[in-house]
């Protein structure tokens, strides 16, 4: 992401010679690294003992915290590929939190999701008028985004939950009355018979039965609708000539043009998608996680899923995987955290080391003793203490959040034309 606008950059002629560059890892790169994760997991709980380090309970939790994280991410991703900049994201999930609250009471669960769907498509277009049509700079339009969304929402509240049938049913300025419950999904049989074997505690056979049986117990509807949006997304931008065309607006928007592209309609279709997403996140919060609109229950997981996108290099796997680590290190809270935090502590001792290694390897000398000192500084922690506090606890998702950033920071290549200023006929 960029905070300076600048114009859009000229069409560039392809040199002689150049070759289409790959991105992203094989899919045998990546069976790899989940296989030596799931080793490296199993092997400290067994050390450790720490059971709660990969349960299906564990999971579970990670997944419900990790889905409205995800959706803000995809929403940036949709919005950023596109070339619009979307810090606004916290204020989109906001309004649909309360468009979600506010209809979800009074008619139904699933009117409320479409509402705050619906809500958070006007906040992604407002955003577009503001960059695409008015080039206003897209971080100052997605701070008032924010701004105006958390102003009034409030506002509306105070309007519409303090009187009348809202407040005999529970509705006061900070919250709407309840809403019903949107139904969950659990695989018959499969369910069961994972827990069974989890509980057995079988080297690395137990741990992927916890991690399976998390991933098919209870699971919201809206958490199946997440999965299928994520791959919706990724066949929809990188499979099919509308996704080409849209990417293609945010790496050179005047070659597009040039190419006959309508790039103001992509935008706009691209943040009035991201809104909608946005808005979907919040819904999940407001319906799923605690089934009333609260004020301030986004608690900034739309500029955690801006860090989950950038971490997954604007890709809707690495930004999978980015939602899963953040999800997965908040729910360490919900879990007899302090215990299984200081198991954690060991698998960083080997990831350090690892690191290390590989930046020696690379003659990088002065990061690969860093790691090492690292590496030694958390074992002597790791080895002198039982627990963790809680207070350092309630602070692992945040620094998870800056310790991904910065070892991925040197892999990321952001669209082209990200935050660009760009006026229709520059590719004429």
């Amino acid at each position: 992401m960029t905070a300076t606008m600048t114009d859009a950059p000229p069409p560039a002629a392809p040199k002689a010679g150049d070759a289409p560059q790959r991105s992203g890892r094989s899919l045998g790169q990546i069976l790899i690294i989940v296989a030596g994760a799931l080793l490296l997991l199993a092997a400290v709980r067994m050390i450790t003992g720490s059971q709660d380090l990969d349960s299906a309970g564990q999971v579970s939790a990670a997944l419900g915290l990790a889905v409205p994280i995800g959706l803000a991410g995809l929403a940036g991703l949709w919005s950023e590929r596109a070339g619009v900049v979307n810090i606004g994201l916290e204020g989109m999930m906001i309004l649909g939190t309360f468009g979600a609250g506010w209809i979800g009471w009074q008619t139904s669960p699933w009117l409320g999701l479409l509402m705050g769907i619906g809500f958070g498509v006007v906040g992604g277009l407002v955003h577009g008028v503001a960059t695409i049509t008015f080039g206003v700079d897209h971080i100052v339009s997605g701070v008032a985004i924010n701004l105006l969304a958390l102003g009034a929402t409030q506002y509306l509240a105070k309007l519409f939950f303090t009187n009348g049938a809202a407040a005999n049913a529970g509705g006061n300025p900070k919250q709407s009355p309840p809403v019903g419950n949107l139904p969950d999904v659990t695989v018959p049989g499969l369910s069961d018979g994972l827990h069974s074997i989890e509980n057995h505690h079988w080297f690395l056979i137990s741990d992927i039965a916890g991690i399976l049986g998390g991933l098919v117990t209870n699971l919201s509807v809206i958490t199946v609708l997440a999965a299928v949006l994520f791959l919706a997304s990724w066949w929809l931008l990188w499979r099919t000539p509308f996704g080409l065309r849209l990417r293609s607006c945010g790496e050179n928007p005047a070659a597009a043009e040039s190419l006959g592209v309508n790039v103001y309609t992509y935008k706009y279709a691209a943040v009035a998608v991201s809104g909608g997403l946005a808005g979907l996140g919040g819904a999940f919060l407001a319906l799923v996680t605690s089934h009333t609109y609260l004020e301030g229950q986004t608690g900034g997981r739309g500029y955690i899923g801006l860090a989950a996108m950038i971490f997954g290099n604007w890709r809707p796997g690495g930004l999978a995987m980015g939602a899963g680590l953040f999800g997965y290190s908040d729910a360490l809270q919900l879990r007899n955290g302090g215990t299984t935090v200081h198991a954690l502590l060991l698998l960083l001792v080997v990831l350090l080391v690892a690191l290390a290694g590989w930046k020696l390897y690379r003659k990088a000398m002065v990061q690969g003793v860093v790691s090492l000192v690292m590496a030694a500084l958390v074992l002597v922690w790791y080895l002198l203490t039982d627990t963790v506090p809680s207070d350092f606890v309630g602070a692992t998702p945040y620094v998870v959040t800056l310790l991904v950033l910065s070892l991925s920071a040197q892999r990321l290549r952001m669209p082209k034309a990200d935050g660009m200023r760009y006026r229709k006929g520059q590719g004429k």
